[in-house]
């Protein structure tokens, strides 16, 4: 099982946090690095049923709480069994807001090896951007912003390369469902 845990305490009210988790997969998305990372999109608003993702990554919003959570169950790409989401929970402290994405799934087939070498690198680093986002957003711009590692910065440029793009993630991610 593997169970990949990000949070961040934001200096925001909960309501204002909760706002950007609304914005999920909207054009005027406050919480996904877009422009940075594939923009995640629904094929309608954010709420249980809704099918989509982000890039090669497939899923369909299995759980919602507006402006409290969001659970995204993967539909692919092969050999994803699980989900990820995005919860916003107040603390004891007033104005101080956990943000927490939780990815819980299991792998199998050629899935057990781009898991580590190539999703969770990307995924733990869009994930970062994204916390820095919110707070950025919340107007607490982080005081040390994510920083890409050599290895993601090496995983884009490939990934970015328009001809080898698609057929690359097909080969590392089992199909390329769009």
């Amino acid at each position: 099982m593997i169970q990949n845990v990000h949070q961040r305490y934001i200096h925001a009210s909960a309501a204002s946090v909760g706002e950007l988790l609304e914005s999920l997969s909207t054009k005027q998305d406050r919480l996904w690095p877009r422009g940075q990372w594939p923009s995640m999109r629904l094929d309608r608003p954010l709420g249980v049923g809704a099918t989509g993702g982000h890039g090669p990554v497939r899923y369909v919003v299995d759980a919602y709480e507006p402006g409290r959570s969001v659970r995204f169950r993967f539909t692919g790409p092969s050999g994803f069994h699980g989900h990820h989401a995005f919860t916003v929970s107040e603390t004891a402290e007033e104005s101080i807001v956990l943000l927490r994405h939780e990815l819980m799934m299991t792998v199998t087939g050629l899935s057990r090896a781009t898991w580590p070498l190539f999703f969770r690198p990307l995924h733990d680093a869009l994930i970062e951007e994204s916390f820095d986002r919110a707070e950025s957003e919340t107007g607490n711009p982080p005081a040390v912003p994510a920083k890409r590692s050599l290895w993601v910065r090496v995983l884009r440029s490939v990934a970015a390369l328009p001809k080898t793009r698609p057929s690359a993630l097909r080969t590392m991610s089992g199909s390329l469902r769009r």
